[in-house]
C-alpha cells in the first residue's frame, strides 16, 4: 500500500511540475531519462558498455527534423521515422560490434559513432554546424496541438511512462533473464544451446530505437537538430547518468539523468565548468556509491521504510 502511495506521489508531481517549472526544461528532463534507461538496458542488463548511443540520439533528431521540416510529415510520423532510424544504425553497429567483448566492444561502438558525426559534419542535408532549425512541431494526430509547450510536455510524459514501463517489462520477461545470465556468464548460457550474438543483438538494436524516440522527441520539442546531438560527449554523458544513478537498476537511471541535466542547467550560468563539476560527482560516486547514488542510498531508505528497520536493501532490479 506504501509503494502505491509513493506511486501517486510521483505522478502527482509529474502532472503538477509544469506549473511550476519551465515545461520544455521538463521535456529535456524525460528526453535523457529515457536515453539513459536505453542504454541501461544494454549497459546494466546485457553487460554491453556503448560509447556509440549519440549516433542513435542524434541521427533520429536529424531523421525528424528532416521529415517534419523537409518532407512535411505528420509529428507521429516523423517520429516514428526517427526512431526506424535509430534502430537500423543499431543494428548494423551491433552486426559490427556484437561479437567482440569488453574494451573491444566499446570502442568499436565510438569508432562507428565518430564516423555518422563525421557524416553529419559533411552531409549538405544535415546544416552542417548550423543544424536543421525552425522544426515544426505540428499536431498529434491532427487533434493535439504541440505548439503549446504544457501541451507537449504532457504528451511527451505519456511517451516516455510507456516506454519506460515496457522496459520494466522487458526487464522481468524470460528475454530479460536470459540478458542477466549473458551478463553473468555468456560461455555457460551457450553451453545451453541459446545464440547469444543473437540476444545481444536483438538487445542493442532495442536500446537504440528507444535511444532514437528520445532524440526525436526532443528534436521536436527545442524544434532543432546539432552536431552536439550527434557527439560524442552526449555518449559519454547518458554513461555518467547511468553509472551516477544506479547501473543495473530501474529506476537509477532516471535519477542520474535527472541530476545531471539539472546540474547542467543551473550551473550553466554560474561560470563554474560543468564538466570538472560532474566529474568529481562521478569520482564520489564511484568511490562512495558503488551501486550508483540510487542503488545505495535512495533504495536503502525505500527498503527501510516500506519494510522496517530489518530490511536489508535490495537493488531495484
Amino acid at each position: 500500500m506504501q509503494s502505491y502511495g509513493l506511486l501517486a506521489v510521483v505522478a502527482a508531481v509529474a502532472v503538477l511540475a509544469p506549473l511550476v517549472i519551465y515545461p520544455l526544461f521538463l521535456v529535456k528532463v524525460l528526453c535523457f531519462m529515457l536515453f539513459a534507461a536505453a542504454l541501461n538496458l544494454v549497459v546494466g542488463f546485457a553487460g554491453l558498455l556503448s560509447l556509440g548511443h549519440a549516433a542513435f540520439f542524434g541521427g533520429a533528431a536529424y531523421a525528424f527534423a528532416q521529415a517534419a521540416k523537409v518532407w512535411g510529415w505528420p509529428f507521429e510520423v516523423s517520429i516514428l521515422f526517427g526512431v526506424v532510424v535509430g534502430a537500423a544504425l543499431g543494428f548494423a553497429f551491433g552486426l559490427v560490434a556484437i561479437r567482440r567483448q569488453g574494451i573491444y566492444f566499446t570502442m568499436i561502438t565510438l569508432a562507428l559513432a565518430q564516423m555518422v558525426y563525421f557524416l553529419a559534419v559533411q552531409a549538405p542535408f544535415t546544416g552542417g554546424e548550423d543544424g536543421i532549425q525552425n522544426v515544426p512541431r505540428g499536431s498529434l494526430l491532427g487533434l493535439i496541438d504541440l505548439r503549446d509547450t504544457i501541451t507537449l510536455y504532457y504528451v511527451v510524459l505519456v511517451i516516455v511512462v510507456v516506454c519506460l514501463l515496457q522496459i520494466r517489462r522487458m526487464v522481468h520477461s524470460p528475454f530479460g533473464h536470459i540478458l542477466g545470465a549473458i551478463r553473468e556468464n555468456e560461455t555457460r548460457v551457450t553451453s545451453l544451446g541459446l545464440n547469444t550474438s543473437r540476444y545481444k543483438l536483438l538487445a542493442f538494436t532495442l536500446s537504440a530505437a528507444l535511444s532514437g524516440l528520445a532524440g526525436a522527441l526532443k528534436a521536436s520539442a527545442f524544434q532543432l537538430a546539432t552536431l552536439s546531438d550527434v557527439s560524442w560527449h552526449i555518449s559519454g554523458e547518458v554513461v555518467l547518468m547511468v553509472l551516477i544513478g544506479g547501473i543495473g537498476t530501474l529506476s537509477g537511471p532516471l535519477f542520474g539523468a535527472i541530476f545531471v541535466v539539472m546540474i547542467g542547467h543551473f550551473l550553466a550560468t554560474s561560470g563554474l565548468p560543468v564538466s570538472l563539476v560532474v566529474g568529481l560527482v562521478f569520482m564520489a560516486c564511484v568511490m562512495l556509491f558503488r551501486r550508483g547514488f540510487y542503488g545505495e542510498t535512495v533504495e536503502y531508505l525505500r527498503t527501510r521504510l516500506l519494510s522496517g528497520p530489518q530490511a536489508t536493501p535490495k537493488a531495484d532490479k
